[in-house]
């Protein structure tokens, strides 16, 4: 299948670190379809041959095993082509389309990997030059808007130049193969699915935590803060995929219309209830894997007093009848005690006990990052003596050694996906704006408070505040069990 893919941003973080390594990865494994070529855009002034020897460089700064050698970096390189374009000129874009028609591919990619306010004017002027037939899919990487109506605005002109399934929003967690066994979990198996509820599960906990600060992204980052980042889209992601019913097909609308129910049936946010629900934390200095880090507020470009918040935990429920009165907890951060992202279904005690001792409940813990894996921990007796208590034990699966052969990283399943046009892992505009409604009654009641963000040490999990949300409810979170 001939393709042209089209980065625009194409000197940008974002190409270098995550999207030109993960199509390597692609053309080292032979899945990337043949006959294809991958054009960088940007405002600099380079030819093919200067803009690969650049990128050749920024190739050292990738992980050792994802690194290419000389030869396969030559071979892949002779994909690579750069145009360069100035967004803003109308007739850039029609130089780009002359370019594209001249071998007339079947399938065209155009990925924007550009600050979010340039994606309407991009999308106006590829319009304008008629790059929105049939052939062409463009992709919007997140954040996708900054509140519920520049989401709307967003998809209001792609809408009026693409058609919903020409459009593709990006959410890299889906793309990770963790996620991806998330969905065989439930819906591969006969094992989970009766216990997939109320009657069985206690709560459910969504972690996605970072030990890194903001860097040198404190402007943008100040401008978005853990809400945005992402609550509304990665961790919204993740428990539409816990908490809907099984869909009727492995289509893609069969899946998206299931997390859209889900996200309608989020229980609503008022101002009383993000006081009591909602905790938002800001690091200060502290101890993280045994080097002192800076607070938040002394980092480069962060504003000063900003009540930007590097730490989101909440409460929240999905009003159906599988989940009605489950809590779901949700947690973010930076700066935090480890880099960990993982979801823990927590089961309810046996209803009556028999045996001595602290019965610890069953738990499921999916992992996501670091590890790639799933964790059934079960108690069990020992066998040595009558009336023994009975002791934790772990079926614990790793898919990095179950799977070890050629696993595919998030960003280059999702590509391949969208040279494919397989819609499955990418967000609908409905699913983007009803994260978006849930999440604003939380970002208008932080606008009212002129407290801000709770203070925690880098190197702790968060604010005192977040463990006591979650010991109202008699539990607590994975850590401190």
């Amino acid at each position: 299948m001939s393709f042209d893919l089209v980065f625009f941003g194409g000197t940008g973080d974002l190409t270098w670190r995550k999207l030109m390594p993960a199509l390597f990865q692609a053309f080292r494994h032979g899945k990337l379809p043949a006959g294809g070529r991958i054009l960088a855009v940007a405002r600099d002034d380079n030819s093919d041959e200067r803009y690969r020897e650049w990128l050749k460089e920024r190739f050292r700064e990738v992980d050792g095993s994802k690194r290419p050698n000389d030869e396969e970096f030559e071979r892949f390189a002779a994909l690579i082509h750069y145009r360069r374009m100035d967004l803003s000129q109308p007739e850039h874009y029609q130089g780009l389309k002359d370019w594209l028609d001249a071998r007339q591919a079947e399938t065209v990619v155009l990925y924007l990997a550009t600050s979010p306010y340039l994606f309407t004017q991009i999308c106006q002027q590829l319009g304008a030059v008629g790059l929105n037939e049939d052939r062409v899919r463009v992709v919007l990487e997140k954040p996708l808007g900054h509140d519920l109506a520049s989401a709307q605005e967003i998809n209001r002109v792609v809408r009026s130049v693409f058609k919903e399934e020409q459009a593709f929003r990006i959410d890299h967690y889906l793309g990770k193969p963790s996620v991806q066994n998330l969905m065989a979990l439930r819906f591969g198996n006969a094992l989970f699915e009766p216990l997939w509820r109320r009657e069985s599960i206690a709560n459910i906990q969504i972690t996605l935590a970072e030990e890194l600060g903001v860097g040198t992204r404190g402007a943008f980052y100040d401008g978005t803060g853990a809400l945005r980042d992402m609550i509304q889209n990665h961790a919204l992601q993740l428990l539409t995929m816990i908490a809907m019913e099984p869909p009727s097909t492995n289509d893609a609308d069969a899946i998206r219309d299931e997390k859209l129910k889900v996200l309608r049936s989020l229980k609503p946010f008022t101002a009383e209830t993000v006081v009591r629900d909602v905790v938002r934390g800001q690091y200060r200095s502290g101890n993280v894997g045994g080097t002192v880090v800076n607070g938040y507020l002394d980092e480069a470009k962060v504003p000063e007093n900003s009540h930007c918040e590097t730490f989101v935990a909440l409460r929240t429920e999905v009003q159906n009848w599988r989940w009605a009165g489950v809590p779901f907890y949700l947690r973010t951060g930076k700066r935090l005690a480890a880099r960990d992202a993982q979801i823990v279904i927590n089961f309810r005690q046996v209803p009556h006990p028999i045996f001595p001792g602290t019965n610890q409940a069953n738990r499921l813990v999916i992992k996501l990052q670091p590890e790639d894996g799933l964790e059934l921990q079960l108690l069990a007796a020992k066998g040595g003596a009558h009336g023994e208590a009975l002791t934790p034990v772990s079926l614990d699966l790793d898919f990095d050694k179950a799977f070890a052969t050629n696993r595919v990283g998030a960003y280059e399943r999702l590509l391949l996906d969208a040279i494919a046009g397989r819609l499955n892992l990418f967000v609908r505009s409905d699913e983007q704006e009803q994260a978006w409604r849930w999440v604003e009654p939380i970002l208008d009641a932080w606008e009212q408070d002129s407290t801000g963000p709770r203070p925690y040490n880098a190197g702790s999990w968060g604010p005192a505040a977040a463990s006591a949300l979650v010991a109202k409810d008699g539990f607590a979170w994975a850590e401190e069990q």
